[in-house]
């Protein structure tokens, strides 16, 4: 496995090792020693995957009280994966890193904790794995919406795909002190 840092201090983009012969590919996807290569402190806890189809956009999430560590993968389909930096006293607090991930490309994104996380689906459907720092928790459940004017991401669709949930979230600027990591 080989880390590369990205454009947001923290946030690392991960490139495994697929070992492939006629029979396909085989890739080992974490190992537990890759936490102290990432400087986490906590072990992952909890793993999730969901299945969303072409134009789907989920995000942007984030938990403030209980917040997660994530190592994001594509493991069917093609995604563009987003995190956004939300930590106050960071050169990079507002800014986005986004990167494509697919099943093909053997790529993984670590965020830490401090950053809002979301994607979208480029493929007919995608199924993305993350594992997590800490369990979900509804209460401590925060986010942004997709199409925040200050953030502007390009999520490379036309016509996104979203819950309503997603659709209501508020825009970065009306983000409260409470809302954000100092």
């Amino acid at each position: 496995m080989q880390i590369h840092k990205t454009s947001l201090p923290g946030v690392k983009l991960l490139e495994l090792n697929a070992f492939s012969d006629d029979r396909g590919y085989f890739k080992e996807t974490f190992r537990g020693t890759w936490a102290a290569d990432l400087g986490l402190v906590d072990a992952f806890v909890q793993d999730n995957i969901s299945r969303s189809y072409q134009g789907t956009i989920r995000g942007l999430h984030y938990q403030k009280e209980r917040p997660q560590a994530k190592i994001v993968q594509c493991i069917s389909g093609r995604i563009l994966d987003v995190a956004v930096d939300l930590r106050k006293n960071s050169s990079t607090f507002g800014q986005y890193y986004s990167v494509v991930l697919s099943e093909k490309n053997h790529k993984q994104l670590y965020i830490p904790e401090g950053f809002a996380h979301g994607f979208s689906v480029l493929s007919d459907q995608a199924i993305v794995h993350y594992k997590c720092s800490r369990y979900y928790d509804k209460e401590s459940e925060r986010g942004i919406r997709w199409d925040d004017p200050l953030i502007h991401i390009d999520w490379e669709i036309s016509k996104p795909i979203l819950s309503e949930k997603d659709r209501c979230l508020p825009l970065f600027s009306s983000l409260k002190e409470e809302d954000i990591f100092l």
